[in-house]
C-alpha cells in the first residue's frame, strides 16, 4: 500500500515532534508503566506456573476463591472478584485521569491532532470485533465475546519493549500511549453499556450522589486524603451493589479531577494524583489481578481447542490479525483523507510494527472475558487461554518487525536526547533559537582552544623527546 501523496495544499505531519512538556510527561508515564509491565509479565508467568504445576495447582483455583468481605454490605467476594472489580477500580482510575489530561493539556485537545489516534483506535476496535463475528458466524459459535480481543495492554506492550530492549522514538511512544487511553476509554463505555444486566437504582443513585459529592469538594478545593479515600471507597460499594460494574466509578473520579495548571502550580492535582497512584496501580494492582486471572491451564487439549473452538479462535485472529489490520488502516486512511504526511524519519512499516504490537490485550481483554462468558466457567478460561495465545503471537510479530528497526529507532532516541549544552533541555528543540547556537560556538572555541593548548604542549614535549634523543646519541661511549 503507497503512502499517502504530498499535495500542494498545505500539509500536517504524520507522526510528528511532540512539544517538550508533552515528551517529558509522556517519557515519565512510560516510564511507570514500562516497571509495571515487567511486574505484570512476572505476575502472569508465576499464575501459569501455579496453575500449571500438578502439585500446587489445586491451591491456586483454593486460594483464588477464597471469599473475604462484609457480607452485610453484599461485599463477601472472592479474592479473584475483589482482583477484578476492586484493585482494576485503580486501574480504570488512572486511566480516567489519563483520559482526562490529555482531553484538556494533552494531544486529544486539538480536533485535528485527535483525529488520528481516535480513528486509529476506533478502527482497533472495530475491526477485531469484525473478525471474532465473522469466525464465530461461519463456526457457529457464540457472539458473546465480540469485545475480547477490542483491547490493548499499553503495560505488557513495554514490558515486550523492555525486555527486547526496543527503544521506541517519542512520536511512536506517544502514537501508542495515546492509543491506549482510547482504548481504554472505549472499553469502558462497552463494559458499562454491554455488561450491566440488573440495576438497583438506589444503590446508583447513591453512587451518583457520592459522586456529586465528591465534585463538588474537588470544585471547592478541599484538600485531605482523609477525606476523599473513604468517600471512593464508599462510592466503588454503591457502585458495585448497583449492578453497573465497579470500575465505573473509578473512572468517573478520574474524570473529576482537574488537569489544567493553573498560575504558580508545579503540576496540577490531577496529575499530582495521578502521579502518586500510578505506582499502586501498576506495580499492585494490576499484577495482582493477573495473577488471580491469567491462571489457566495450558495442556496439549486445551491449546488444541484454542485453534479449533470459534469463540477462541475468534480472540486470537482478532488480536493477532484484526488489531494490526484495523491501527493500520485505520492510520493510513486517516492520513490520506487529512492530507497529513507521515513524519519524514519514520515509514509505514514502522505503523504496521507498533499497530502489531497492539494487539497485547492482556488486562481488560481477560476482565471482559470474564464478563462476557460468566457463566460458563471452562469456556471462560478457555477465552483466557486465547487471550494469553493470541497476545504472545502479537508480541512476537511485533519483536520481529521492531527488531528490524531497532538501530534506526537508535540513532533517533539519542538524537532527540542529545543536550550538548548542557542546559537541561534537548538540542533538538533548540535548533531555531539563537542563543543556542551562540552557547554552542562557545562551547566550540573553549574546546578548540583547549584541542591548541594541548598541541602546543603534546608539541614542546616531543621537541624535548628528540632534543634528549640527540644528545644521548652524541654521548662517547
Amino acid at each position: 500500500m503507497a503512502a499517502p501523496t504530498p499535495t500542494d495544499h498545505k500539509s500536517r505531519k504524520l507522526l510528528g515532534r511532540l512539544s517538550l512538556p508533552e515528551s517529558r510527561y509522556i517519557a515519565d508515564a512510560l516510564r511507570a508503566e514500562t516497571v509495571g509491565g515487567v511486574l505484570l509479565l512476572v505476575a502472569a508467568i508465576a499464575a501459569l506456573l501455579w496453575a500449571n504445576i500438578p502439585a500446587v495447582s489445586d491451591s491456586y483455583a483454593s486460594v483464588r476463591s477464597f471469599h473475604i468481605g462484609p457480607a452485610s454490605l453484599g461485599l463477601d467476594l472472592s479474592l479473584q472478584h475483589w482482583a477484578a472489580d476492586g484493585l482494576l477500580a485503580v486501574f480504570f482510575f488512572v486511566a480516567g485521569i489519563e483520559l482526562k489530561r490529555e482531553l484538556v493539556a494533552g494531544d486529544l485537545r486539538d480536533p485535528k491532532a485527535a483525529a488520528l489516534p481516535v480513528i486509529a483506535a476506533l478502527c482497533g476496535m472495530a475491526v477485531p470485533a469484525l473478525v471474532y463475528a465473522l469466525v464465530n458466524l461461519t463456526g457457529n459459535g457464540s457472539m458473546d465475546g465480540w469485545a475480547v480481543p477490542t483491547a490493548t495492554d499499553i503495560a505488557f506492550a513495554l514490558a515486550v519493549l523492555a525486555v527486547i530492549g526496543t527503544s521506541l522514538p517519542s512520536a511512536l511512544r506517544a502514537f501508542l500511549l495515546t492509543l491506549a487511553v482510547v482504548d481504554d476509554l472505549f472499553a469502558i463505555l462497552i463494559i458499562a453499556v454491554f455488561f450491566t444486566s440488573e440495576i438497583d437504582f438506589l444503590a446508583l443513585g447513591g453512587a451518583l450522589v457520592g459522586l456529586a459529592l465528591f465534585w463538588f469538594l474537588l470544585r471547592r478545593g478541599v484538600r485531605g486524603w482523609y477525606l476523599y479515600v473513604p468517600l471512593a471507597l464508599v462510592i466503588w460499594g454503591l457502585m458495585y451493589n448497583s449492578g453497573v460494574h465497579a470500575t465505573i466509578a473509578g473512572v468517573a473520579m478520574g474524570l473529576m479531577l482537574r488537569c489544567t495548571r493553573r498560575e504558580g502550580e508545579p503540576t496540577s492535582p490531577g496529575e499530582h494524583i495521578e502521579h502518586l497512584v500510578r505506582p499502586v496501580s501498576a506495580g499492585l494492582a494490576v499484577p495482582l489481578f493477573a495473577l488471580f486471572s491469567a491462571g489457566v491451564s495450558l495442556s496439549d487439549e486445551a491449546i488444541a481447542q484454542v485453534f479449533t473452538r470459534p469463540e477462541t479462535l475468534g480472540v486470537v485472529l482478532g488480536l493477532v490479525v484484526g488489531k494490526a489490520a484495523g491501527i493500520f488502516g485505520g492510520t493510513w486512511l486517516a492520513a490520506r483523507f487529512t492530507r497529513a504526511e507521515l513524519n519524514e524519519d519514520l515509514a509505514w512499516p514502522d505503523v504496521f510494527a507498533v499497530a502489531t504490537l497492539a494487539g497485547i490485550g492482556f488486562t481488560v481483554s481477560l476482565l471482559i472475558g470474564e464478563l462476557a462468558f460468566a457463566g460458563d466457567a471452562t469456556l471462560t478460561d478457555e477465552i483466557k487461554a486465547a487471550v494469553l495465545i493470541g497476545s504472545l503471537i502479537a508480541a512476537v510479530i511485533a519483536c520481529v518487525l521492531l527488531k528490524l528497526r531497532n538501530r534506526r529507532y537508535r540513532l533517533l532516541t539519542e538524537a532527540e536526547e542529545r543536550d550538548e549544552d548542557q542546559d537541561g533541555i534537548p538540542d533538538i528543540y533548540e535548533e531555531d533559537k539563537p542563543e543556542y547556537h551562540l552557547r554552542m560556538a562557545k562551547i566550540y572555541e573553549d574546546r578548540a582552544a583547549e584541542h591548541r593548548r594541548k598541541a602546543e604542549k603534546a608539541a614542546a614535549a616531543a621537541l624535548q623527546s628528540a632534543a634528549g634523543s640527540t644528545t644521548e646519541a652524541d654521548r662517547p661511549a
